[in-house]
């Protein structure tokens, strides 16, 4: 039986531009360049894709639910517009200190995506930037795949020992060049 091709990727460092200082609307959110034609050529490929974000600026009162929708809809119209399409975009919106289930590194906004899909996530890829993202998805049983983009490179130097097995890449384009080729090839 073919294995479904599915594919999460965390938001911030990944897609877009990251800053310490949070992304507060629409006008700061800023693809990296190259990531949008790769969520583009992963839907063509036949991918479908589910972003996975956590949003603690929601509870420090750094921007509301209206502006982060607004970047949403930001992204979604730019991938549409390069042909590609999002699944779904799930977030947490808990500050770390709220220790609730769905903040990464803990897996529940992944399992979120099993639930709402009906999806078996073992062994699907999560590509992230972050060493919370890697946790969170060996804790989901997922395949973490690093980016140095965002928190990459920091995250590479600060956690090399972690990171034993997981696959590192520049950007989100050669990741999603990585996956294109493994699954359309195997």
């Amino acid at each position: 039986m073919a294995r479904e091709r599915f594919v999460l990727l965390d938001r911030d460092g990944v897609i877009n531009q990251d800053s310490d200082d949070y992304i507060r609307c629409a006008a700061q959110w800023m693809p990296i360049p190259g990531s949008i034609d790769a969520i583009a050529a992963l839907t063509r490929a036949g991918f479908r894709i589910a972003i996975v974000s956590n949003q603690s600026g929601l509870a420090r009162g750094l921007f509301d639910l209206g502006a982060l929708n607004a970047m949403h809809r930001k992204l979604r119209d730019l991938a549409s517009l390069w042909g590609g399409r999002l699944e779904m975009i799930v977030f947490c919106p808990h500050e770390s200190g709220e220790h609730c289930a769905c903040r990464k590194p803990r897996p529940g906004l992944l399992r979120s995506v099993s639930d709402r899909t009906g999806l078996d996530l073992h062994g699907l890829p999560f590509i992230g930037d972050s060493i919370s993202d890697v946790r969170a998805a060996r804790e989901a049983e997922m395949a973490p795949m690093l980016v140095k983009t965002g928190k990459g490179l920091r995250t590479l130097r600060l956690w090399e020992a972690d990171l034993k097995g997981v696959p590192v890449f520049d950007n989100l384009t050669a990741a999603a060049d990585e996956l294109i080729n493994h699954w359309c090839h195997s």
